[in-house]
This record gives structure tokens, sequence and C-alpha cells, in this order.
């Protein structure tokens, strides 16, 4: 059939595209695109339909060319995380491996609650030419695929049969991707030959349409519950998670923790909420936090948990509370808002928290529980800047971070994920601007640090350009994921990225040894089937992909190479090598339950599983 007044002859790959242009979002006052545009890398089951969609519209939604799906994934997570869920970028997968190589990036997006779409080729719905490249034939169900095992990690996910189908799942899963509860990655899987299948689509369906991420009031019976418990509290508490950023509350925190003198602790998602100097700001918290916001967080007796999902590095296990502390959830999930029977206040964090401080009035918590919490700070900080200090000592992440942050602009973005890093930023670094921290913990990638820094900077790029992209990333996650460096070069999307070499997995190693295990198998000095390890030469290697790169002796020599990337117009790597038994954070860890052996030849294992199992009186059962 021909166009019409009211329809368009489209293939279901041009539908998606042109729908996709069309969707829009105000942000600041402005209205945008809701999608940036996507990741891609063109195979046989996307680059015939899908691909001759993209190619009219590349001008206005850019396709950044990836080096590895898996990679494409990890920026388009951290690209979401810049935009605070209000845009995402695509990613186009062909058939087979291509599509698998998502998986962990799907994941990384669904532990996160990041928004992603992932528009993947599949076999052909006929079957015809089955069975084709790539297919993967599951003898007793035809319909089974590599696309099905994305239902486990997406939060939407359909296969297209049919080209009307996309009229109700590209709004379907849009509205997943924009939900406050529900949000994260969504996938359509596309039949090869149905890409190119053409309909008559209604108009309509492609007319502009502004979007609006919802924000749920509160149930006044639920504040009420909540106020009661606040009011009656001697020595509460305020968690603030990521959630706090994602519904731009960061305002209304700060001014109900002011207005009711309350201390303020933050995950390793709300790392940025605060800013280091203020007064309120008592430090992270749980096993990667500080003394201050552990302590504080131990001796409160409520604790108001906003915008978090209270994972277990939060919590320590469950221990950093006190076993008869009160919670009051408040999260735009139910599922979020009622763990451990906390009492629930669910809606939208910032009108949360407006209705909460109306309904307060002019209440305060005692003064001096306030002074406790800013004294625990006090010692907190003077550890940290000792702990960062660098002189007649090994080379450790926290001079590193110290030299860094001493130099680093306040509105330069830091990302970093797996590892030593994630702790090691969190407890040490000094948030300089609302925001500017990205410490992917969620699912502790690796690989993520390169990618998500390139996925940040593309982000970034389109505000504060002027701006800096910071990567701190250790040897082990940069030789699984690198290639990053080269599509930063490529698109012009500079990057300081700071290699911190320990010689292998130094971290996993120092959980080894505190389980009373030798070192094995985390270093790279203590493989056995490595008969003579040798030193990778990362400047090499970065040079190699276009990078600026150089290799320094200590934390000086490091200041100095910080400030050229600084000034340098292209992507800096910048190679130091750190000691992997010495110089990490010693204070501030929260009791973490891990697995250990109940029964072994060794004593020291056995006394390691004795002291470990005695932490556990601390944690609380579900109440």
């Amino acid at each position: 059939m021909a166009n019409t007044d009211d329809t368009i002859r489209l293939t279901v790959a041009q539908a998606i595209v042109r729908w996709l242009m069309n969707q829009f979002i105000v942000i600041d006052g402005a209205e945008v695109r809701i999608c940036g545009g996507g990741f891609g890398i063109f195979g046989h089951g996307n680059v015939p339909c899908l691909g001759e969609a993209l190619y009219p519209v590349q001008a206005e939604m850019p396709l950044y060319r990836g080096q590895n799906e898996q990679s494409m994934g990890f920026a388009a997570a951290a690209y979401a995380k810049y935009h605070l869920r209000r845009r995402f970028m695509f990613c186009t997968a062909s058939a087979g491996p291509g599509t698998a190589n998502l998986l962990t990036a799907a994941a990384l997006a669904h532990a996160n609650r990041l928004p992603m779409l992932m528009l993947c080729g599949d076999t052909f719905l006929t079957r015809l030419p089955d069975p084709v490249l790539q297919q993967l034939e599951h003898f007793g169900n035809p319909t089974i695929g590599v696309n099905d095992a994305f239902k486990a990690v997406s939060r939407f996910w359909d296969r297209i049969t049919h080209p009307a189908q996309v009229l109700q799942s590209l709004p379907a899963a849009l509205a997943t991707m924009l939900d406050p509860a529900d949000c994260g990655p969504a996938f359509l899987a596309l039949p090869q030959d149905v890409q190119g299948w053409a309909y008559d689509y209604p108009k309509a369906f492609f007319a502009p349409r502004v979007h609006r991420i919802r924000r749920q009031s509160p149930d006044t019976t639920e504040v009420a519950e909540a106020v009661a418990l606040l009011s009656a509290a001697k020595r509460p508490v305020i968690v603030a998670g990521g959630g706090v950023q994602y519904s731009g509350a960061v305002a209304e925190l700060t001014a109900f923790a002011e207005d009711h003198g309350i201390p303020v602790v933050e995950t390793i998602a709300g790392r940025a909420n605060l800013l280091a100097d203020h007064p309120l700001n008592i430090g992270p918290l749980g096993v990667t936090g500080s003394d201050s916001a552990n302590a504080i967080a131990g001796a409160a007796d409520v604790v108001l948990a906003v915008g978090t999902r209270l994972q277990d590095f939060t919590t320590g296990s469950w221990t950093v509370f006190a076993q008869d502390a009160r919670l009051i959830g408040l999260n735009a999930g139910r599922h979020d808002a009622a763990k451990h029977q906390s009492l629930t206040v669910v809606g939208d964090a910032k009108l949360g928290l407006l209705a909460l401080g109306d309904a307060l009035g002019t209440h305060r918590a005692p003064s001096d529980w306030m002074a406790k919490a800013q004294a625990e700070r006090k010692a907190w900080d003077a550890y940290v800047a000792g702990n960062v200090a660098h002189g007649n000592r090994p080379n450790s992440y926290a001079q590193a971070i110290g030299v860094v942050n001493a130099l680093c602009h306040p509105r330069d973005r830091v990302v970093t994920a797996a590892g030593g890093l994630p702790a090691e930023v969190t407890a040490n670094w000094r948030t300089l601007g609302v925001g500017t921290v990205d410490v992917e913990f969620g699912f502790s990638c690796m690989g993520y640090e390169i990618a998500g820094g390139w996925g940040a900077r593309i982000a970034q790029f389109e505000h504060e350009s002027h701006r800096d992209t910071i990567v701190f990333v250790g040897d082990g996650s940069y030789l699984l994921m690198n290639s990053d460096i080269y599509s930063s070069v490529l698109t012009e999307r500079k990057l300081i990225i700071l290699v911190l070499d320990n010689g292998g997995f130094a971290v996993i190693n120092k959980l080894q040894n505190n389980t009373g295990q030798p070192s094995f198998n985390n270093l790279i000095a203590d493989c056995s089937t490595v008969p003579a390890p040798f030193a990778v030469d990362f400047e090499a290697h970065a040079r190699a992909m276009g990078a600026n790169a150089e290799t320094v002796a200590n934390p000086a020599e490091l200041a100095q190479a910080f400030q050229r990337a600084k000034a340098a117009d292209r992507t800096s790597v910048i190679v130091m090598q750190v000691d992997p038994y010495d110089g990490w954070t010693t204070q501030g860890h929260a009791w973490w339950e891990i697995g250990t052996a109940q029964v072994s030849d060794s004593e020291t294992v056995r006394d390691k599983h004795t002291a470990v199992e005695a932490g556990r009186a601390a944690q609380r059962q579900g109440v």
C-alpha cells in the first residue's frame, strides 16, 4: 500500500528509529530528545535493515561505533547515570555472540536501575533458512535463542514478530525506562526478516511527544507515621542514596537535614549528594565507608533511608544499624522502601522530603547528637588527610586519589568500578561538586571504568565540555577491557585515565589473606601457571591506541603528569605502580558477610572463620 493522509509505510527498523527521534523530555527548561543516540557494532543481524534506517539520521541521532558490545553497554549505562536517568542511549548488536556480549552490561544496568535500550538481531521468524549463522539450536523448543537470556537482566523484554507490535512495545519500553520505581534496561529482539517487513503505520504514532518522569506523592498516613517516629527520635540519621540525585532532591535533602538538625550519611551511589565540607555530611556509610558514618549509624535510634536499595556494602550486611533501630524507607520503589520491615513511605524523594519537613514543622533533633556526629566527622577527616598524604612510604591508591582530588575542578567527573578502587575512592574522595562521582558498585563490574568514562564523557560533552572525566582503573580491569581508550581518541571525547598497577587482583588477594589463606592466583607473582612473570607496558599500549601516555614513579610526579593531562586536548593515560600489600585504607570498614570454610586443615583459615562468624552477633535478622 502507498502512504495515505493518515498512514506512512515503513519497515519495522525505520519505524523504531523514527519513533525514537520524536520522543522528548524537558531538562532545565530545554526540550531535548530522550534518546541521545546509540552505540553500535553492525553485523548480518542488524546492518541490512536497522543500519539502513539509522544512516539518514546520523547527524541528529549519532551512532558511536563501539569496539566491544559489552563496553558499549557500559558506556550507555554511564551516559544514563550522568543524565540522572532522564536520557538514555540505545545499543545495537547483531545476532549470536554480538548480542551475547551485551548480557553483562544489561545486568549492570539492571542492578543499578539505569535505562538502556537494546536493539538486537534475532533468528528469522519464518525459520526457512534455519539453522542460520550463529544460531543456538534448542531441539525441543525452537523459539528459544540467545536473546531469551536477557529476560533475567531486563526490566522490559519483547520479541517483535509482527510490524504492528512496535505500536505497543516501544511506548511500553520507554515507560519502563522512565519509571522511577521500575527503571532499568529494555530489550527488543528483532528477527532479521521482520526488521525489513513493511507496514502502514499511523502517522499519529510518530507525532513529537514530550514525556515527564512521574513524581509520586507519598501517602499521607505513611508520612504521619514516619513523622511520629522522627519526632520521638533522640538520635536520628539520614541515609542518602543515589535516588536523591535521580529525583533532583539534593536541595530538599539538604534543607530537610538543616531545618531539623539531622546528620546525613551517604551510600556509594549517593556519594556526591552533599559536598565534603557541608557540616551535616558525616561521611560514607558501610563496608567501604567511614568510621564517622558507621559510628553514627550504629548509635542511631531512627534511620531515614532515602532513595537507597540498602545493599550489603551500605548496611554492612545489616550490622551497621543497631538491632533495635527503627527504619523508615522513603523510596519510589515499594520493594526498596519495605526492606527489613521498614516503615514505608512510598513516593518521590523530593516530594517525600518536603512532606516530611512540613509535617515536622520546627522540630529539631537534640543538638548534642549533631555535635557528636560532627566530632566523629572531624576525626575521620584527619585520618583521610593522613591517608592521602605522600611521603616516605609506598605508593597507594589513596595517595593517587588525594593528588587528583587536590588538582581537579569541582565539576570534573570521577569514574571507577570494581576491585579496590571503589572502596578507596568512596572513603578518601572529598566531594567538590554535587553529582560528580560515579562509583559503579551496584554490579561491581570490572571493565566498566574506561568504557563508563567514555559514555560519561559523551554526556558531559553535551553540557560541560570544558570539564574533564577522570577514570581510576586498576591493572586488572584495564587488561579486561581497555579498547575504549581508542574509542575516546576516535570520537575526540577526551578522558584522563589513571592506571594504578598493583600486579594483579590485589584487593581479592587481600580478602584471600584476610580469610587465612596464602596468596594464590590473584597477584601475577602468585600464579602457579605463570613461570616467569613480567610487567605490562601500559604506557606503550595506551600510546598504540592514540592516547598520550606516561609512567610516573611517585605521587609527586603524578601531580605534574595530571596537570599536563588537564592541559592536553586528547585522552591521556598516566601509569603508576602501587603497593599490593601496603597503603590500603584500614579504617572505616564495617563487617561484611562472606562465606568462609567451616572445616579446613589450615589453622589460620579456621581462626579466621571463627573471627568472621563473631561479627554475626550484630546482624539484624530482617526486623
